[in-house]
């Protein structure tokens, strides 16, 4: 598969120039092969390296702190132990990035963001909150996402293998490990069951042979996690999100509490109120060819909109792909022109996921 012209490339040259010392442990774009690694992760287990991934630590109450204006969740009922997904809108509306919520304590969360994001994310929030610190630098990630990722944990954690059995989608933990307490959460984004592992940076290289010590386990890098992603229609900031996006356009709206104040609510509830112009759909092509990133989507000879991400799905044995169209031309099952030169691509709008055989809820 050829990744060079998508900004998965970019985004890792970032990230490693972000991480330096943690270069060693940045998720590559392959391993073994792409495709022999999305294929793995959807029947057996792999490990991501999330490393670059930023952490931030809030102290004090939502009115202490005041993190709950400068977010989309719904954090006053949310639950000690419990992970939320949500936003960080600017005063537009647009995104400025979207990140994980998990509620630690009555007076402490964590904020999980992308890595490319973080700086910009930090300098944002430390406008408005109040008892914010960054962990990133000392903080590691791992994602382990497959059908068979409950049982290598559950091997792993030995006498807590009945607490992690117990552990229930979008909730969080802390298990000992290394002699030290290691927060694993059940969220992920591949469609399958999986966990993240946040654990401190000096038992990094531990944690990462032990896992891959396992017959079951193999590493897996960017290019299989975007198709795997993809194919769950997730999005990928940067490319289907951004500052010039709202939640309404991406169609995340469940993940907006528009009953509190939050920095971007009055535009969204004009936005609203007014109808959206733009918004963003799935795409499967009828044959083996892929949209890419920023090709052009026609209906009837007129442009109406961009491809915002694309790539050739294994398992469906066609191309897949998310872009932006004018609201007036969205119908499940429309069929569309996907162009850019030369290269035309037949498709039709269909509704996501595009892969329902998942063992996420398993």
């Amino acid at each position: 598969m050829d990744l060079k012209s998508t900004p998965l490339l970019e985004e890792h040259k970032k990230l490693k120039a972000k991480i330096g010392e943690f270069a060693g442990w940045l998720m590559p774009i392959q391993y073994s092969g792409i495709i022999d690694e999305y294929y793995w992760t959807r029947k057996n287990c792999s490990v991501f390296d999330t490393c670059h991934m930023g952490e931030f630590i809030v102290h004090g109450d939502l009115k202490e702190s005041n993190l709950d204006r400068v977010v989309t969740h719904d954090l006053e009922n949310m639950e000690i132990n419990r992970c939320s997904y949500g936003f960080i809108l600017n005063e537009k509306g647009g995104i400025i990035d979207d990140l994980l919520i998990y509620k630690l304590q009555k007076d402490k969360w964590m904020l999980v963001v992308n890595a490319g994001t973080c700086e910009k994310d930090e300098k944002h929030l430390r406008k408005y909150i109040n008892g914010l610190e960054n962990i990133s630098e000392n903080t590691a990630k791992f994602d382990l996402q497959g059908p068979l990722s409950r049982e290598v944990l559950k091997d792993i954690l030995k006498d807590e293998s009945d607490k992690l059995e117990k552990l229930k989608y979008y909730h969080f933990d802390y298990f000992s490990l290394f002699g030290e307490n290691v927060i694993i959460s059940r969220t992920g984004y591949t469609g399958e069951l999986g966990y993240e592992l946040y654990l401190s940076k000096k038992n990094v290289e531990k944690l990462w042979k032990l896992l891959l010590s396992d017959e079951r386990v193999k590493p897996a890098g960017l290019g299989a996690r975007d198709i795997l992603r993809l194919e769950m229609g997730y999005p990928l900031y940067g490319n289907d999100i951004n500052e010039d996006t709202t939640p309404l356009e991406a169609g995340f709206e469940k993940f907006v509490n528009l009953k509190k104040d939050f920095i971007g609510k009055s535009a969204l509830l004009k936005q609203k109120k007014e109808g959206i112009k733009k918004m963003l759909v799935c795409l499967k092509s009828n044959s083996r060819r892929a949209p890419r990133h920023n090709y052009k989507i026609y209906l009837d000879g007129k442009e109406i909109g961009y491809v915002t991400s694309g790539t050739f799905s294994p398992i469906l044995s066609c191309g897949i792909g998310m872009g932006y169209i004018e609201k007036d031309y969205f119908e499940i099952g429309k069929k569309v022109l996907i162009k850019d030169g030369k290269i035309e691509i037949e498709a039709v709008i269909v509704e996501k996921p595009f892969y329902k055989e998942g063992s996420l809820m398993k």
